[in-house]
């Protein structure tokens, strides 16, 4: 009886310590929008990657790629209500959500090189602006690159006034608006996973992508011409819901902050990689004829969207965009 009191009492504690020693993993469902080769989505498996790994699968991450799960408008919804704990959304898309700072990314030629931008995201500038987001239950984790623009259209756009009644697909940012208003052009405000068949239909006649966008999303087989004129950068903020990072244990929460360096790491290194090899792509494929802005043509350029600076700085802060210049200086 002993024995079998003993052998009893074992059994159940070691049913009972199960539990503890075979936890579930704790899940980070991430969303984008783009497609898993390009820079957003292999730094999204990265991370993947480095998270299981440094947590030993204590996480689970998650990946949804290509607006699997939400498009573009509904995404920051979805965190905020906790239905997603990870995003990568481009700077833009902060605006509709009331912290239209971010829209300062957004003004043509305020970023004129990578040096620059590196200033401005790894400063005090870019962590400024990822602390506004937790007053929208939104935590800040880190910037990644996408890469500089280029325009395309199924009409050659050198000069400003080549813009003139162009229909150009923009994402919901005031800047941007502005922006295309300010060359001549007709902005359309669009989800990234409509804008392929948009062009293909002629709903839009053109917009605005680094290369890695358009080539993996086989927009150069609806456009006929590009112009390289890497006018504004395209980057991304990861955030992640903060009621569920600040609810993490501390060394859960230690160790995937060390997976997001990393991945943030890699993913700005291979952003300049993959827009160089998709820019070569567009070009062999001989869909679009690609044209690469001269000086004299950045400077018209230059000079008609000079306004959109100046209309601009009642919208994101006039203070936040000396602040950009100064780091250009």
């Amino acid at each position: 009886m002993k024995m079998s009191r003993l052998v009893y009492g074992l059994v159940a504690g070691m049913l009972l310590s199960a539990p503890a020693l075979a936890a579930d993993p704790i899940v980070i469902k991430f969303s984008h929008v783009v497609a898993t080769d390009t820079p957003k989505g292999k730094a999204a498996d990265k991370f993947k990657e480095l998270a299981e790994r440094y947590t030993n699968n204590a996480v689970k991450v998650e990946v949804y790629p290509n607006s699997q799960l939400y498009k573009d408008k509904e995404e920051l919804e979805a965190l905020q209500l906790g239905a997603v704990q990870m995003l990568a959304p481009s700077l833009a898309k902060f605006g509709p959500l009331g912290v239209k700072e971010f829209e300062a990314f957004d003004i043509p030629y305020i970023l004129p090189d990578k040096t620059v931008l590196r200033k401005v995201t790894n400063g005090p500038v870019g962590r400024k602006l990822l602390d506004k987001l937790e007053s929208k239950g939104i935590k800040g984790l880190a910037y990644w690159d996408n890469g500089f623009k280029i325009m395309s259209s199924n009409k050659p756009l050198i000069k400003v006034a080549d813009f003139q009644g162009q229909k150009m697909r923009i994402q919901s940012s005031k800047v941007l608006d502005a922006q295309m208003r300010a060359l001549g052009a007709l902005p359309q405000v669009m989800a990234f996973s409509e804008v392929y068949q948009a062009l293909q239909t002629g709903v839009v006649d053109g917009t605005e992508n680094p290369p890695s966008n358009m080539f993996t999303q086989k927009m150069h087989e609806v456009q006929k011409y590009a112009t390289v004129s890497n006018h504004g950068y395209l980057g991304y903020a990861v955030i992640v819901n903060k009621a569920f990072w600040d609810g993490l244990p501390g060394e859960v929460r230690t160790n995937l902050e060390k997976a997001m360096s990393e991945s943030t790491a890699y993913a700005n290194m291979i952003a300049e990689e993959e827009n160089v090899k998709s820019l070569e792509g567009i070009k062999a494929s001989g869909k679009t004829q690609i044209h690469v802005q001269t000086a004299e043509e950045a400077a018209e350029w230059k000079k008609a969207l000079q306004p959109v600076r100046e209309e601009m700085a009642g919208r994101v802060g006039k203070d936040l965009i000396e602040a950009f210049e100064a780091e250009a200086k």
